[in-house]
């Protein structure tokens, strides 16, 4: 006797309600279907990627620039004319978006994982497409303001391409289960090939792209140089206002080996160190002369310009998020500074046999001395009493005269120029931005033996970088972090980076083998199975259309009586 005893089968899918229902709001068991994608839906699948990849490469960006940020900043004030800490915001978005569109890639994985169609909801349409241009015009921005900056991404490669490589293998390892799932489950012939062929593209891409990865610290280790020195540039701004006396000397407490500083020319003819064009952002010229404020900064006399606070600035506008780690009595000194002379600076890098280099601003040609602004800046240097070797002269008017009256000075120059070039005119240093020398330039340079310094050099992985490379020294805002690296980041032999790209890669082929024979072996007991053994609703495949009522399950019994 056979008994049939009808069931409704209610399985709490709570997971699966949430995923199609976060993703594509089908709450509801009969929204929910097999069937596969449309080709609308596989066009925003697609769009979701792409935004997905151009914001990773967004937020790679930002991230590898935190070396430059300040930089940023003094864009922005010089386009504003307003001081604001722009990456805040750009950070924010940027971190905000990123959580976004990854967690809807991640639903969109999971909905593939447990063969669910695709269906975007209107909504995270809308979000999306708003992430997709948001970030474009950031990008479009960036390359018209700063353009310059999208080189720290190449190079930063150097720094982490073998850990990206790692990162996505195993990512991409990762994927197999879905890939072979797609595969073994995929009724249509072509449709298998092209994902597998898809698949096994990036695969082979990412086995063997280590062969194109180069990196200054990927060396023998009795190859790495000396530290490279430490020149304060501005002094320590992280840690006192930029281009005072109190910076100077909390660079020198850090055991730089010079001290870098921007130099402009009063209208008495005393050079001064000041790195805007005016002194709104760094004095209190508003208030004390607020009818000037807007004026050239050398339009002011020495007078004037030693009755200016430099110092209150710093602490009302915490341009690097320091002054809360101060003290009552270093708060006090920070907002007390005035305006620093390059006699005072000189003095001092003197007192502490230390070097010295700034870079020199022409003054306007209504300037009184528009034309003789290279002789004030020269003999403020001699009458300094610093010995001339510690000098780095990178003036070029005038160079030959400023030869002759000082040949201790240490000519600098400013501008990748050709050897020859530097030899002919005798030029010993070369000081660039840190992206305007590559690793064939800092190993040409040193066998030539011109000393090349790099600026502004602030996160510790562009130290290390620099480090192996070997370049001399480097000119940072941020002595007190740099001071801390007594070795860089990473460093390994090419045997030992060859092991580890040899053994990842076997590692993932292994995994990846043995997914596509579990999955397809999985599949292939799937479709042998008995009617009687499993629930009517995983039985076959059928259009939501078809599956709006409550479905039951039959158990048969046949145990005679």
């Amino acid at each position: 006797m056979v008994k049939h005893q009808p069931l409704q089968v209610y399985e709490r899918q709570l997971c699966l309600s949430c995923l199609t229902g976060i993703y594509g709001c089908r709450w509801k068991r009969y929204q929910r279907s097999h069937d596969d994608t449309t080709k609308w839906e596989c066009l925003w699948t697609f769009i979701l990627l792409c935004t997905f990849s151009l914001l990773l490469v967004w937020f790679y960006f930002w991230w590898e620039a935190h070396n430059d940020y300040s930089e940023f900043n003094w864009f922005l004030y010089n386009r504003s004319g307003e001081w604001s800490d722009g990456t805040i915001p750009i950070l924010a978005t940027t971190a905000a978006g990123f959580t976004y569109i990854a967690f809807l890639m991640i639903l969109a994985l999971c909905h593939v994982a447990v063969g669910q169609q695709l269906n975007l909801h209107w909504l995270h349409k809308i979000g999306v497409t708003v992430a997709l241009l948001a970030t474009i015009i950031g990008v479009i921005s960036v390359t018209q303001m700063w353009g310059e900056e999208w080189d720290v991404v190449w190079i930063s490669l150097q720094a982490t391409g073998p850990f990206l490589q790692i990162g996505a293998l195993a990512t991409t390892t990762a994927l197999a289960w879905l890939v072979a799932g797609q595969v073994a489950r995929g009724e249509k012939t072509r449709f298998q090939m092209m994902v597998l062929l898809i698949y096994l593209s990036v695969l082979l891409t990412l086995y063997f792209i280590p062969l194109s990865i180069t990196s200054p610290c990927i060396m023998e280790r009795g190859s790495l140089k000396a530290a490279p020195a430490i020149i304060g540039h501005q002094g320590a701004p992280m840690l006192a206002p930029e281009n005072t006396l109190l910076s100077f000397n909390r660079a020198l407490q850090r055991n730089v080996s010079g001290l870098e500083a921007d130099v402009t020319i009063s209208l008495d003819g005393v050079p001064f160190l000041m790195r805007d064009r005016t002194l709104r952002r760094t004095t209190n010229v508003r208030s004390v002369f607020p009818e000037r404020q807007n004026e050239d900064a050398s339009l002011f006399n020495w007078t004037d310009l030693s009755s200016l606070n430099a110092g209150q600035w710093f602490l009302k506008d915490d341009p690097f998020w320091t002054v809360q780690y101060m003290s009552a009595s270093e708060r006090w000194s920070v907002g007390n500074q005035t305006v620093c002379s390059l006699e005072q600076m000189l003095k001092l890098a003197a007192k502490s046999k230390s070097s010295a280099v700034f870079t020199l601003r022409r003054p306007p040609p209504n300037h009184p001395h528009h034309l003789d602004w290279v002789n004030l800046t020269l003999d403020t240097v001699l009458r300094s009493g610093i010995p001339q070797r510690q000098v780095m002269w990178t003036v070029d008017s005038n160079r030959e005269m400023v030869r002759r009256v000082a040949p201790g000075l240490q000519q600098t120059s400013v501008q990748k120029l050709p050897l020859d070039t530097l030899h002919h005119t005798d030029i010993s240093r070369v000081l660039l931005r840190y992206n305007q020398a590559s690793v064939q330039d800092v190993r040409l340079y040193n066998e030539n033996n011109i000393s090349l310094t790099l600026y502004s050099v602030n996160a510790p992985w562009l130290y290390s970088l620099l480090w192996c490379s070997g370049v001399s020294s480097v000119s940072s805002e941020a002595p007190q972090v740099l001071r801390k690296m007594h070795y860089p980041l990473w460093l390994m032999t090419p045997d030992e980076y060859c092991l580890i790209w040899i053994s990842t890669d076997l590692i993932s082929f292994a995994v990846v083998l043995g997914i596509f024979i579990f999955q397809k072996w999985r599949m292939s007991g799937m479709r042998s199975y008995n009617p009687e053994q499993i629930m009517l609703s995983a039985a076959v495949r059928r259009s939501s259309r078809d599956v709006n009522i409550m479905k039951e399950k039959l158990i048969f019994s046949g145990q005679p009586q």
